[in-house]
């Protein structure tokens, strides 16, 4: 699952340009398209949605006046969350569980167990054959479901716990990889691909069953 919107090389480099133009329209558009999931983020970081907000303002402040120097080594919304997650930081982190064991025990189970391969298997953890997930419909009726399945989509994330909703946001939102997910997280590797696969199976099953009743 990958919610992430992609631009292409030219219009970066056009919304870039027109952002060192001072161009008041680009800048909005910039903080619509954004502003909700940095809000998500940011709130993993502080302990109430006005510092989140405090948050969010500054890392707007700071694009306004750092884009002339933005060198383009990574996309413009890459380098915007990771302004916006060092100033989160900052302005306090909340304290991390003390052991990757407590965060995987907290986060639960989204997902009948029995859906997939035992430990002891060559693949486990991975879906059994017979419990592989229902494909997405993809007629022309399976298309204008679309924004009606990304709208169902968000809402399961928002309910998803804290670690689980940050790192699929993330991951499947943002489009930051795995080494920079645990970076920000101060999280390990295997802890990370726990969280995400939780995170994602349970905004799957919802899914899944949002087409069965709809079918």
């Amino acid at each position: 699952m990958l919610l992430v919107m992609t631009r292409t090389a030219g219009d970066e480099e056009e919304l870039i340009a027109a952002l060192r133009n001072r161009e008041e329209s680009a800048f909005v558009s910039l903080v619509d398209r954004h502003t909700p999931a940095m809000l998500r983020v940011a709130r993993g970081y502080v302990s109430s949605r006005e510092l989140a907000e405090e948050v969010v303002q500054e890392t707007w402040i700071a694009l306004l006046k750092g884009i002339d120097s933005f060198e383009g080594r990574s996309s413009l919304r890459t380098w915007l969350f990771t302004v916006m997650i060092n100033i989160a930081k900052r302005k306090g982190v909340r304290e991390r569980r003390d052991a990757d064991a407590a965060v995987m025990a907290f986060t639960g189970s989204t997902v009948d167990p029995a859906r997939f391969r035992d430990a002891d298997d060559r693949y486990p953890g991975h879906w059994r054959p017979e419990q592989q997930p229902s494909p997405f419909p993809e007629t022309p009726e399976g298309s204008v479901l679309g924004d009606e399945l990304i709208s169902l989509a968000q809402r399961e994330l928002d309910k998803l716990p804290e670690r689980q909703r940050l790192v699929v946001t993330m991951r499947d939102v943002l489009g930051l990889d795995s080494a920079e997910v645990c970076e920000h997280l101060g999280i390990t590797v295997a802890n990370q691909r726990v969280l995400l696969h939780r995170g994602r199976a349970a905004v799957r099953q919802a899914l899944e069953d949002y087409l069965r009743e709809s079918s």
